[in-house]
């Protein structure tokens, strides 16, 4: 099992359970992740939720291996998965910490986004690294970063693909708070349990404002976005930069 719950009183932790591979997302995990949020959605014992990666990573992205060949169909399957999953988290009506150490790249990182509370270990670190396999963003991070940081540093980050180290992060304003890795566990669990006593209904009322305050609505946004990584999916690039990135060379992209 890849994708695990575990019940802490009132707080649920959803565990990335793949250490051995830095907690990269198969589709299966995915699969897993969209029918956990459904089912901590419906469950009211559960009063926050905790989102955490076992090992040195908290996630490393998608499984590029999985992405090899990938058509018009089962991309947009993927597409439709990797929604569910980031509508799911961004969209409880509880409060969602997450806690990141080491690699928090791709869509690992935009499922860091969608929570509400982002705690990094010191040695965490982001990427939007999607431009090195011939990708656009996915997971919401465009939308998400355009509105914590703005739309002119979110694009820099896309073109560059480089990796902000936590403090950074911090300091940019897209993660909460940074711990010494030894710390990490600890404060998060605490948090979680803090937030969990409190009065959830309010905030989960709150956490519907924020939303509506925000524009393009996620669901809009989500419905460009799955018409654009359609086009991507397809493109001669992502195939290029796939079997690349599988290979271990430098990929020679065309434009197209």
């Amino acid at each position: 099992m890849t994708i695990r719950i575990e019940r802490h009183g009132a707080v649920a932790h959803l565990v990335l359970a793949r250490p051995e591979r830095l907690n990269a997302l198969t589709p299966e995990m995915m699969e897993s992740l969209a029918e956990a949020t459904t089912s901590l959605q419906k469950d009211r014992e559960v009063r926050a939720v905790l989102l955490r990666g076992e090992g040195r990573a908290f996630c490393a992205g998608a499984d590029v291996g999985t992405m090899k060949g990938l058509d018009v169909l089962s991309g947009r399957q993927r597409i439709q998965r990797a929604h569910r999953v980031i509508a799911g988290l961004a969209n409880l009506d509880k409060p969602v910490i997450c806690a990141v150490r080491g690699a928090t790249v791709g869509v690992g990182w935009s499922l860091a986004l969608s929570c509400d509370v982002i705690l990094a270990s010191d040695n965490a670190k982001f990427s939007l690294v999607f431009k090195k396999i011939g990708l656009a963003p996915d997971g919401a991070a465009a939308y998400f970063l355009t509105q914590y940081i703005g739309v002119l540093r979110a694009r820099e980050l896309m073109m560059s693909a480089r990796m902000v180290p936590a403090e950074e992060g911090k300091q940019m304003g897209m993660v909460n708070e940074v711990v010494p890795d030894d710390q990490l566990d600890a404060r998060a669990v605490a948090l979680a349990e803090e937030l969990a006593e409190s009065a959830t209904f309010a905030l989960a009322m709150g956490k519907r404002m924020f939303r509506a305050s925000m524009q393009p609505s996620l669901e809009a946004f989500l419905d460009y976005e799955a018409q654009a990584q359609n086009l991507v999916l397809q493109s001669d690039d992502r195939k290029e930069g796939v079997a690349a990135f599988l290979e271990k060379r430098i990929p020679k992209f065309v434009g197209h």
